[in-house]
């Protein structure tokens, strides 16, 4: 989690209305409306509804509760404002609630506060099977046409008998996390297969960890898990895809990850370095066991040997991510103080495969073929980030890398794992796709016509696991052809319609809007950015849906990730690219383009012209492309490829040495299309040998702020390797949440990444704060730990809080005050409540209308009618807050005159602190007639 600095958007003296803390899980009702209103006559701000200001352990958090639990899923909550991250709440034990504490917030004002997952708001009733609300019913999109069957079919089963077994080792330590992640695994082996085996090793997300048998509903995310409660084997959710890949000659093992789920939140990466470590332990284990097969577990000794120089890594979700960080880790050695594994790689990963992934720090390894698999009615990790593991890639490396991108339409998150999937697993699981029975989506909501059943989900994702095995591991080639833009299909993954798309491989030289060595200069179409402010700078407000291509990171302005917008209204308008540098496309057969168009489309077409150095131009010819089926619930703005041949370049003498413009003349009237970026293209996977690239690890200082001057501290940056690169560096502002960006050389020879933060110190009461920066790989450079900083803890001592009586005598129609004064300021809100408590004795007491009806109505959600006593209300505890900097604030509670004649009436207050312990004896106030 990157952490920030606190600036409260309404730190004026505040009164707020709380409601009740839940009495156990799954039990408290949503929360009422939190309002604030000010000691003063003027009214303060107003948080949305099931948002408050909550008090634990003497913390201030900034608190949401969902109206229904939220389940445990692989994309991370976060708290956003105006667009921006405010930070990353932990969530609590009872599923439904999440709390950042106010030191952590990392925003300069609240104003249009939500709750996101992977772009997802959560705070609008859309959480998975809750009935949000639609204006209309859209007409079902229209699926893609069938493709043309590939010339061999992965998905089939192999020749060989399985065998399944399980083993269950002592569990290891990992940095950062209190309690031991298990050593669990379930072996799917083929039968009497000759000589060693490939191997392939799955990981699955972060799920639920923990149910109780017999119990529906009850999940927890608790590691060790509970008395009566035991684990998910949300490892065993993979069997028939092991099984698919053991026939055909694999061993296989899928790896439990319970107490890494359990225990990530706490994790900056979200656990990204744990799973490697996770995964390179059990690798180490196997490597032990083929030098010395006798050391395996008895029932491990009757599986072919494995062969761990042909490794494939599948991971789900955050597994994914996971899996990344394992290659990474495997070829460029983490830092030992972050890694639970501290021994060198025996093994040889040949290619990965991410489902559904999550990819927080946005930096895939580029030496190593990846397929990534994109579900098209994904509920879970809905803005499909992992896109980032194609698009990411792009000239960070040599380029020789297969990597593919597998969108796959109608499928959600949790169906590729049969214990994730309704009917099949053991435990509670259900369908990760927001759907809503009043208005169903009419692509996703089960039942519409483009879903996929959950067995139809699950043989698709088998097809293309395998697919990438023998494409990767195999060296089939004939296998390209399905996951690479050629446009053909695994007949065994119908009827799911696939599209794919990559970078790498035989691509060579290309249009890139966002290429390191500077954006090309575009006419008749507009460079955008990818990520900005609230929204993506590519799409408009009126764009339904989202991008995978424009998938946030952490700063709210990505600088470098562009794409080229074209939006026209009539056809001929010729949109021109023009890199720095002129193209070589010598010896490529096609130019092969990702364009993207919004989704449920048809027929946009444009003409694809080149233009040499010299001036001479030719049209390659005209591609066309139909958006795909998407919602405003879907992520389908994605880009399909596109192949045009180079032939006509070359019959008019064209230098194909130097392409040095790009042209997109649209044919269609009126349209909109993004082009992501243009490549030579050639058939064939050229060898992906991994280049020495310089890794960056960034870690995070936390020092004392100190009593008194400046002292400067630099945020730890561990840099290895032996050539020099280029990554982006972001510094993030305490006090704002902006971010700075500037491209930085690193490695032998160069500066480095030198950010020094001066920290002052005071001898006042305040939040811990945070300079943060972030980093991404450009160029020559892997990025492992990519954000971190120094913190600046607060080391003085809470002010004391008194409360004093201002006017607490006083006639009808002036106002009651308490004073909530500090024995010293502070450089934070100082926050107490007051409760309101009976009267003793059988005192009259000061009802709802004996005070002004406006504040009243800060109270409670409707008037009473006839009026009841304060101490009555529904939400009876007030907040007050001493501003940062101030000495006190005054708690002021306005009467109003009657004609009626009546004796004196009673207030009685319960002041506490953020603890919840008293202050003191509780207070009193009394209203005297005024006739």
């Amino acid at each position: 989690m990157i952490r920030g600095r606190k600036a409260w958007a309404t730190a004026v003296a505040v009164l707020t209305v709380v409601g009740v803390a839940p009495t156990g899980a799954y039990a408290a009702p949503a929360p009422p409306e939190v309002r604030t209103a000010t000691a003063a006559a003027d009214a303060g701000g107003t948080l949305p509804p099931g948002w408050r200001i909550a008090a634990e352990n003497g913390r201030n958090h900034l608190e949401w509760r969902a109206p229904e639990p939220v389940p445990m899923g692989d994309a991370r909550v976060e708290f956003r404002a105006n667009g921006a991250l405010v930070g990353v709440p932990e969530p609590q034990d009872d599923g439904r609630t999440f709390r950042l504490p106010l030191e952590e917030v990392r925003a300069a004002d609240l104003d249009d506060l939500r709750v996101e997952a992977a772009g997802r708001r959560l705070d609008e009733g859309e959480t998975p099977g809750s009935g949000a609300s639609r204006q209309a019913k859209p007409p079902a999109p229209k699926l893609p046409p069938k493709l043309p069957a590939g010339t061999v079919d992965p998905g089939k089963a192999g020749s060989y008998a399985t065998t399944t077994t399980e083993y269950d080792l002592p569990g290891v330590k990992l940095p950062g996390f209190p309690e031991r992640v298990e050593m669990r695994g379930v072996v799917v082996a083929p039968a009497k297969a000759p000589g060693k085996r490939p191997v392939a090793l799955f990981l699955h997300g972060r799920h639920a960890t923990c149910y109780v048998p017999g119990k529906d509903g009850e999940a927890s995310g608790a590691w060790p898990c509970d008395k009566g409660s035991k684990p998910i084997p949300s490892h065993r959710g993979y069997l028939r895809d092991q099984k698919l890949l053991a026939s055909q000659g694999y061993v296989t093992v899928s790896i439990s990850a319970n107490g890494i789920n359990g225990q990530d939140w706490q994790a900056e990466d979200g656990g990204a370095q744990a799973r490697s470590s996770l995964i390179r332990n059990h690798l180490g284990r196997w490597a032990d066991w083929a030098a010395k097969p006798a050391s395996a577990p008895a029932a491990l000794r009757r599986t072919p040997k494995a062969d761990l120089s042909r490794v494939l890594l599948v991971g789900h979700s955050r597994g994914g991510e996971g899996v990344n960080r394992a290659v990474m880790d495997s070829l460029y050695q983490p830092p030992a103080a972050q890694d639970g594994y501290r021994s060198k790689a025996r093994w040889n990963i040949r290619g990965t495969v991410h489902i559904g992934p999550t990819l927080f720090g946005h930096n895939p390894v580029p030496d190593v073929p990846s397929l990534t698999i994109l579900p098209g009615c994904d509920g879970d990790v809905a803005d499909l980030q992992g896109q980032v593991f194609t698009d990411g890639t792009r000239g960070v490396s040599r380029g020789k890398a297969l990597h593919s991108s597998v969108y796959m339409v109608g499928a959600n998150h949790n169906y590729f794992n049969t214990e994730w999937t309704p009917g099949q697993a053991k435990a509670p699981a259900d369908d990760d796709f927001w759907h809503d029975e009043e208005a169903p989506d009419p692509l996703c909501s089960p039942g519409a016509a483009g879903r996929l059943t959950a067995d139809q989900q699950h043989k698709a994702g088998a097809t293309y696991i395998a697919a990438a095995a023998r494409l990767f591991v195999g060296g089939d080639d004939r296998v390209r052809q399905l996951v690479d833009g050629t446009g053909r299909r695994a007949p065994s993954a119908d009827p799911a319609r696939v599209l794919t798309h990559a970078v790498g491989g035989n691509r060579s030289a290309g249009f890139l809007p966002d290429d390191p060595q500077g954006p090309p200069k575009v006419t008749g179409a507009r460079l955008c950015d990818a990520v900005a402010p609230g929204r993506s700078a590519c799409m408009g407000e009126k764009d339904p849906g989202t991008s995978p291509h424009f998938a946030y990171w952490n700063p709210e302005h990505e600088a470098g990730r562009r794409a080229i917008a074209l939006d026209w209204k009539k056809p001929g308008t010729v949109a021109r690219v023009t890199p720095g540098r002129p193209v070589a496309a010598k010896g490529a057969q096609s130019l092969a383009l990702r364009i993207a168009v919004p989704p449920n489309t048809g027929n946009t077409r444009f003409d694809v012209h080149v233009k040499d150095a010299k001036g001479k131009r030719a049209k390659l010819g005209t591609v066309r492309i139909d958006g795909l089926p998407g919602t405003d619930r879907t992520s389908s703005y994605w880009a399909q490829e596109v192949r045009v041949p180079l032939a006509p370049a070359t019959r008019a003498k064209l230098d194909l040495g130097r392409i040095a413009h790009l042209e997109l003349t649209p044919v269609s009237s009126s349209g909109k299309a993004w082009l992501m970026d243009a490549w030579s293209w050639k058939p064939g996977t050229p060898a992906a040998p991994a280049a020495p690239l310089t890794r960056v690890d960034i870690g995070r200082l936390t020092v004392k702020e100190g009593d008194s001057g400046f002292r400067t501290y630099q945020v730890p940056v561990r840099t290895t390797g032996k050539n020099a690169g280029t990554v982006r560096l972001y510094v993030i502002d305490p006090d704002t949440g902006k971010s700075t960006g500037k491209l930085v050389k690193v490695g032998p020879g160069t500066a480095g990444i030198k950010v020094r933060v001066k920290v002052e110190g005071n001898k006042r009461y305040g939040y811990d704060k945070a300079h943060d920066i972030a980093v991404k790989a450009v160029r020559g450079t892997v990025v492992g730990a990519d954000s971190g900083g120094v913190t600046a803890e607060n080391d003085d001592p809470m002010p004391k809080v008194t409360v004093e009586p201002v006017a607490t005598d006083v006639t009808e129609g002036a106002p009651l005050t308490w004073r909530i004064a500090l024995s010293e300021k502070a450089d934070m809100e100082i926050w107490t409540l007051a409760q309101l408590v009976p009267v003793p004795g059988g005192r009259p007491e000061l009802s709802t209308a004996d005070v002004d009806q406006e504040w009243v109505s800060q109270l409670v959600d409707e008037i009473p009618n006839p009026a009841i006593p304060l101490s009555k209300v529904p939400y009876g505890t007030l907040w007050t807050s001493v501003p940062a900097g101030q000495a006190s604030v005054d708690l002021t509670v306005p009467t109003v005159r009657d004609q009626e004649k009546e004796p004196a009436e009673y207030v009685r207050f319960q002041f506490m602190n953020d603890d919840e312990q008293p202050l003191g004896a509780p207070v009193e106030g009394t209203v005297r007639d005024a006739s």
